[in-house]
């Protein structure tokens, strides 16, 4: 089920908080959206989920106003509320009732959900008595109770601790199979595991939309790290004043010699240090970024 935004902006005020943010997700694809706090991630997904209006343009799901198709969505927000008073079960019974599910249906589906998230021996407990984490899982049950093809989460995995996220991140594994993913997260080692595509926003500016391979190859570094013995680092002081590098910094176990066309300079570095005896541990040309790093690079 094909996701188009087309153009959104939204205001608060006099504040633009989404500024013509345009993007499509296909069926089955899961797309990452990052950025820093106060980047406009939430009002982005929150217009997406049809809770607050766009000032200007509009979003489609196969076709449709997304108003027309609020049957096919599950969303899950970044801090899900729930009656504290009512036990898990109880409150997605209550949530599939509201969704028009029957309750036949329910009494069958709920235990098999609950299990999925790790709340089966919890089915029974008041919500009240639920941590952070048990909740956010709740909350996930909630927006799959009635099988959306298309789920949009905002921080699904924040207030877990690692053996609920490694629960739910397989659990996302399994949801993506057969659900177009949109999710907002701030957890850039997740969305790295899940995604196969990332939005970058910034003070809500789309500024980046590629996959994880497309961004590693766009960000790639006209670098080479080596790594020496301590008594070889004078090496370095010379090759500073080399026409061909540009700056030499630490990285690591090594250093970062960057310079200015990789092959070529990467031959004449190499030959300049075994012809001053210099002993290399390790010399790699091409040093990739990881993705924490471009999205540093990207948003700072």
């Amino acid at each position: 089920m094909r996701l188009e935004i087309n153009n959104i902006t939204k205001k608060f005020k006099q504040k633009t908080v989404v500024n013509s943010f345009s993007m499509m997700i296909d069926t089955h694809e899961c797309v990452g959206l990052i950025g820093p706090n106060g980047a406009g991630k939430s009002t982005l997904i929150q217009i997406i989920a049809d809770i607050l209006y766009a000032d200007e343009g509009d979003i489609l799901l196969d076709g449709q106003k997304i108003s027309a198709m609020k049957n096919q969505i599950g969303y899950l927000p970044q801090y899900p509320n729930f009656f504290s008073w009512m036990t898990a079960f109880e409150t997605l019974s209550f949530m599939g009732t509201l969704s028009g599910l029957a309750k036949h249906d329910l009494q069958k589906e709920i235990p098999v959900l609950l299990e999925k998230v790790g709340l089966a021996n919890e089915a029974h407990f008041h919500v009240g008595t639920f941590s952070g984490g048990m909740k956010q899982r709740l909350g996930i049950a909630q927006a799959l109770l009635h099988k959306p093809a298309l789920m949009i989460m905002d921080e699904p995995v924040s207030a877990l601790d690692p053996i609920g996220r490694r629960e739910v991140l397989n659990l996302l594994k399994e949801i993506k199979k057969e659900t177009t993913i949109l999710l907002s997260t701030h957890i850039l080692s997740d969305a790295e595991e899940i995604c196969e595509r990332f939005a970058v926003i910034k003070q809500g500016h789309k500024i980046e939309d590629a996959t994880k391979l497309e961004l590693l190859e766009r960000y790639q570094e006209s670098a080479i790290f080596v790594m020496i013995r301590q008594e070889d680092t004078k090496w370095l002081a010379r090759i500073e004043h080399l026409p061909y590098v540009k700056k030499v910094e630490s990285y690591g176990d090594g250093f970062k010699i960057h310079v200015h066309h990789m092959e070529a300079d990467a031959q004449k570095l190499l030959q300049h240090g075994l012809d001053a005896q210099v002993l290399f541990l390790k010399f790699e040309v091409g040093i990739q970024e990881s993705l924490e790093e471009i999205f540093l690079q990207l948003v700072v």
